[in-house]
């Protein structure tokens, strides 16, 4: 299963090495947060390989990023575990996005700070907020 989110950068863990009968291995595990509604949400991923471990090198806590990543989970004696391991970390904005700025591609309105929210990465509209309502007419004579 391989999905796509947009957040920022909110903390990266200490990268995590070993050997194991098929040779050395490194893994990082980092912390996303991402907006979802009116209530940030953070998210623990991780990557995999020397490689994708210098790739997240390039990245400081507080960057905004795109992740493509894949889910997985197992169970060991009972409990279930589940794997978000990203593949790809790209800046948020970037020429790989596409520059969509439709529903699929909601890059959030400004804050009262005027930075951006975290994007909407659903496939339908995101949930309509207060600010979006229409002001009430004095002239509507619908009863309804």
């Amino acid at each position: 299963m391989s999905l796509e989110i947009e957040g920022r950068i909110v903390r990266k863990l200490n990268v995590q090495s070993g050997t194991s009968a098929r040779g050395a291995w490194e893994k990082q595990e980092f912390v996303v947060e991402i907006q979802e509604g009116n209530f940030p949400s953070q998210v623990c991923m991780n990557v995999w390989g020397a490689d994708k471990v210098r790739e997240l090198e390039k990245y400081q806590v507080g960057d905004r990023v795109k992740i493509a990543f894949n889910l997985s989970s197992r169970e060991y004696n009972g409990r279930w575990y589940t794997d978000v391991r990203a593949w790809r970390i790209d800046p948020a904005g970037s020429p790989a996005q596409g520059g969509q700025t439709g529903p699929a591609g909601y890059a959030g309105r400004p804050d009262a700070a005027g930075s951006r929210q975290d994007s909407y990465q659903g496939g339908a509209a995101p949930m309509p907020t207060v600010d979006d309502m229409p002001a009430d007419l004095a002239d509507d004579d619908l009863p309804f």
